[in-house]
């Protein structure tokens, strides 16, 4: 990923904050097929160090598990808001009409390389750690003991765990950095005009 200095984020709480907040993350591997993505929802475990590990888990029947290379790094993308940039938000394009458009958005890319989990135990306090962290605000909250035991067990065999210590992580939070401070200001106010959640998200890091 080509980062500009000005748009480089390299604070680790900061990056692991976005994966947090977007845990749906785009998992890329290079196997027998060649280049492989699949989509997933994520858990970040920040306690280990130094850069956290990702979980998740695929099907069974998803050769991803049985194609990983235990030697061969992985690349998580995780998206943040975006949103479409005018010319006509610059204060500044009145003047020399010197703009183009643009567009604003935050990424982080996550390396390391996958392991491999079958351990019911693991995968079950994974699933429980998943379902607590999309089920509040629910009421009722569902939780896995609500299942009946041997549907729950036949489901717990149909997924594997992947674990992901991570080493590398790269992020992009392109907010108009490299314009003046009335230019970031009237890009700001018209992502807000522009209504929608992304485009609100994206205004409110930038100021």
């Amino acid at each position: 990923m080509h980062i500009p200095a000005h748009f480089e984020e390299s604070r680790a709480d900061v990056l692991h904050n976005l994966i947090s907040q977007r845990p749906f993350g785009t998992l890329v591997t290079f196997g027998p097929a060649g280049i492989e993505a699949n989509h997933l929802p994520f858990i970040l475990d920040t306690a280990q160090r130094p850069r956290g590990t990702l979980q998740c888990h695929v099907a069974r029947a998803n050769a991803l598990w049985r194609e990983a290379d235990p030697g061969t790094e992985a690349l998580v993308i995780f998206q943040g808001p975006d949103a479409y940039v005018s010319p006509n938000w610059y204060p500044g394009k009145q003047e020399t009409q010197r703009a183009v458009p643009t567009w604003n958005y935050m990424v982080v890319h996550a390396y390391g390389a996958l392991q491999v989990i079958q351990d019911r135990a693991w995968l079950r306090s994974h699933l429980e750690q998943l379902t607590r962290r999309h089920e509040p605000g629910r009421n009722p909250a569902w939780q896995l003991s609500d299942a009946p035991a041997d549907y729950l067990l036949r489901m717990i065999n149909g997924v594997v765990g992947i674990e992901i210590p991570l080493t590398r992580l790269l992020g992009k939070y392109k907010l108009s950095q490299d314009r003046s401070a009335a230019d970031r200001a009237g890009v700001a106010e018209g992502l807000r005009r522009e209504g929608t959640e992304s485009a609100k998200d994206l205004a409110e890091r930038m100021t």
